[in-house]
């Protein structure tokens, strides 16, 4: 994957508003993942108990407590902008190889989680103009597995692969959001602290 970003030094923190209403969006996503998970597995006869392979679809910097608020909503927002990308290339797969006539239960619910994704996108998006403005992300997805399965069951894995991908993102989007106003309080407080020593040593 490749990823290009650029940004300044400072900017304003993200809207609290802004980042409770893209928090509340994540919650709603993260539910209708399960429920889109749930209606995959009944509609292809999958196990209930039945587990995705380990490793990430997505190719982001790993966690850590030294990413700042900006670094955080780019990792997300990355993040989620390849499970779209995954999405909508399982979403044809699947129509090729699986059968795509039919528009039911799961049909709907497929497309309710594409719309709430592409909706929690823009919400992400804008927090992350709001801290920096500067962003620009690149997301590839070359070398992924996107086109490699081809026996039938390997490709039901393989959508299942991304839908629990995107579950794990939306949970991870749900921490993420809701402590977007306690961190940027704390880097506040931080970077007061700094400037109160640089103005006594002076």
């Amino acid at each position: 994957m490749a990823d290009r970003r650029t940004r300044g030094t400072t900017g304003p923190e993200p809207s609290r508003t802004t980042a409770a209403r893209a928090a509340a969006i994540a919650e709603q996503l993260h539910h209708e993942c399960g429920l889109l998970l749930e209606l995959f597995r009944k509609k292809e006869s999958l196990s209930p108990d039945l587990t995705a392979a380990d490793g990430r679809l997505v190719s982001v910097p790993p966690p850590s407590s030294q990413l700042d608020t900006r670094d955080k909503l780019w990792r997300l927002h990355s993040a989620l902008l390849q499970c779209r990308g995954l999405l909508e290339r399982a979403i044809t797969k699947e129509e090729e190889e699986l059968g795509g006539a039919e528009k039911g239960e799961y049909e709907s619910q497929r497309k309710t989680v594409r719309d709430r994704l592409s909706l929690l996108l823009a919400n992400t998006g804008e927090l992350l103009k709001a801290t920096d403005g500067t962003a620009v992300l690149t997301p590839s997805l070359e070398g992924s597995e996107v086109d490699r399965p081809t026996v039938l069951f390997e490709v039901k894995l393989w959508i299942y692969r991304i839908f629990k991908e995107l579950d794990y993102w939306t949970k991870t989007a749900i921490t993420t959001l809701q402590a977007l106003p306690s961190a940027a309080a704390r880097e506040r407080g931080r970077s007061g602290g700094i400037r109160r020593k640089r103005s006594a040593r002076r």
